[in-house]
């Protein structure tokens, strides 16, 4: 996968707090190749062997033709627990905790 660049053409990666996730699915609609909901009804990233990562703070990198869908499942999510950050600092540009 090839990573988007954000502001300042740094490398954005994405995860999911299961913590805060209710299970909508929103991010599944509009990603589908990022997000997944499980059997647990949760939803996750996915790897790119197109597995779900489901360690605690899995992140995965965001690709550039996802962005838009990727940022705006972040923003409609209900359990605001999608969080998009740069990679060189870890500060998170779209999700709950973005400044």
């Amino acid at each position: 996968m090839q990573q988007v660049t954000g502001v300042g053409g740094e490398a954005l990666e994405v995860w999911i707090d299961q913590d805060l996730c209710t299970g909508d699915g929103i991010c599944a609609q509009y990603a589908p190749e990022v997000f997944e909901l499980d059997i647990d009804g949760l939803a996750y990233v996915k790897g790119a062997d197109e597995e779900l990562l489901q360690e605690p703070g899995a992140t995965v990198p965001v690709p550039l033709p996802l962005l838009v869908d990727v940022v705006d499942s972040a923003r409609e999510c209900p359990g605001d627990c999608i969080h998009v950050r740069r990679v060189s600092d870890s500060v998170e540009v779209y999700g709950p905790d973005a400044e």
